[in-house]
């Protein structure tokens, strides 16, 4: 099987952007990750590839899956063969925002060790 090219345009902090990392983990997969939080210019190239302001989006092989969960990732790349299926479970949540405390936490600038809640 050949190794996909990803790039992941994901938030440092957010459920949804350690749900897509927690698949590449669970698979062991190699991407290049662009934080759009810690590099604007990452945001701009993100909505200027995608057409949309959403993340977290993930680019696999020049095909562009935008506003997309870790669930929806691991699906996409199952039907389209760059995996085999694997039931392992994911060592963090694929389809879940994070808890209202975290938005609360990282809008104070709090930011440490994010615990997920199931």
């Amino acid at each position: 099987m050949q190794t996909p090219k990803i790039t992941a345009y994901l938030k440092t902090y957010c459920g949804w952007s350690e749900g897509v990392r927690a698949i590449f983990r669970k698979y062991d997969l190699a991407f290049e990750e662009k934080d759009i939080i810690k590099n604007p210019a990452f945001r701009w190239e993100m909505e200027q590839k995608s057409g949309q302001p959403l993340s977290p989006c993930v680019e696999i092989n020049g095909t562009m899956l935008a506003d997309i969960s870790g669930a929806e990732v691991e699906a996409w790349m199952n039907d389209n063969g760059l995996l085999e299926k694997n039931e392992a479970p994911a060592d963090a949540p694929i389809d879940s925002a994070c808890t209202d405390a975290q938005h609360a936490a990282m809008a104070a600038g709090q930011v440490g060790t994010l615990k997920f809640v199931g």
